[in-house]
């Protein structure tokens, strides 16, 4: 497979099959380092296999995946990748401190980064309650907040603000968007359309193949919509026609 010096992630003729059925035929994509890629697309149209394939979690049936120039799920990208899944990834008969100091010392990070994601979620004040005690987004804030410990270059996020009103929405994107100042990539799935406006690339995605690898503003000005719920709509007419 070729490496692409400025890809973070590459994808060439990826197949898997989950429940008997093809999600990917032959799948190929890149995302290029740094900013916010959005994986956008209907639920079902393949964004959590093609994450979990990222991070190496995914079994495929031919093809391969890369990320930073190795085969997913190698060793050598065990801290250079986090992954959060769309279900809080956490002990919740743990407060929110232990469960940061835990997954710290997994990834070898420090206690002062432990104080350092606290602070980036905005959860300093929430550290010593248990995760059971939390609301659905306090949870997924924590989440998130193991993701980030010990500052993975890659970041594949899956759905992280499903179920979330629109203010806690909009802390998270901010979270986003500092951590790609930082020097992060991130990767944003989302079946919510409107988001795909936050997003700095975007890669839509239908029955598992790539209907276009653009920018929002591209998006709009190429369908002459003015929202992206539209423009995708406007996407598949001209697929069936």
């Amino acid at each position: 497979m070729d490496h692409d010096p400025t890809a973070a992630v590459v994808v060439r003729d990826l197949r898997v099959r989950r429940g008997g059925g093809v999600v990917f035929d032959g799948l190929d994509l890149e995302v290029a380092r740094g900013g916010v890629t959005g994986l956008m697309g209907p639920s079902g149209c393949g964004k959590t296999t093609l994450m979990r394939a990222i991070v190496g979690t995914q079994r495929v049936q031919g093809g391969g995946v890369t990320v930073f120039g190795q085969a997913a799920g190698s060793a050598g990208l065990r801290h250079r990748v986090a992954y959060d899944t769309q279900a809080a990834s956490v002990y919740s008969d743990l407060t929110v401190e232990q469960n940061l100091r835990y997954f710290a010392r997994l990834v070898g990070a420090s206690r002062k980064d432990v104080g350092r994601v606290l602070d980036q979620v905005n959860l300093r004040d929430r550290a010593g309650q248990r995760v059971d005690t939390l609301s659905g987004g306090q949870a997924s804030r924590v989440s998130l907040a193991v993701a980030i410990l010990g500052r993975p270059e890659l970041l594949v996020l899956d759905e992280p603000t499903v179920g979330l009103d629109p203010l806690l929405r909009e802390e998270l994107w901010s979270v986003f968007h500092t951590l790609v100042d930082e020097g992060a990539t991130l990767i944003v799935s989302s079946h919510v359309m409107d988001e795909a406006l936050r997003c700095d690339r975007l890669l839509l995605l239908r029955d598992g193949r790539v209907m276009a690898d653009t920018t929002p503003a591209r998006l709009l000005s190429e369908t002459g919509a003015d929202d992206p719920d539209r423009a995708f709509l406007a996407l598949i007419e001209r697929e069936v026609g």
